[in-house]
């Protein structure tokens, strides 16, 4: 494979995947009391939310950037399981099924990152001199 493709869809795949975590983040921020609300409804105390859209905006920043990837898209792809398995288990509501899915699939595009790391057109390429992380 081509390395300046490889690099390039290595720097869109991270900011497409982070897309949806920047977003997100925003999003509640936005609506942070209907956020809060709609957490306590699942179970999930209110207080946590700061610590979820600490990690949505900053975990999406850090894969933007490319650096410390590896652990980022770990912790982001644990979050994301935990957010399908806590926010989305009602099988017996399609939509909810298919945003289930959708949370898992993002954990699978976070794992990919976290095994192959960020590409050579990022800071953690930077930082090891050349060798991708």
């Amino acid at each position: 494979m081509n390395a300046t493709f490889r690099s390039a869809a290595d720097l869109a795949g991270r900011l497409l995947l982070a897309a949806l975590f920047l977003v997100a983040g925003f999003g509640k921020l936005g609506a942070y009391a209907g956020t809060q609300a709609y957490m306590a409804s699942k179970g999930v105390p209110g207080a946590l939310l700061p610590l979820v859209v600490a990690l949505e905006l900053g975990g999406g920043a850090l894969i933007v950037a490319g650096l410390w990837t590896r652990a980022t898209a770990l912790a982001l792809a644990a979050f994301s399981v935990l957010a399908a398995a806590i926010f989305h288990a009602n099988f017996a509501d399609q939509m909810q099924q298919i945003l289930f899915l959708s949370e898992v699939a993002v954990a699978g595009g976070c794992l990919l990152l976290a095994g192959n790391g960020a590409g050579a057109w990022s800071l953690d390429a930077r930082r090891t001199k050349g060798v991708t992380s």
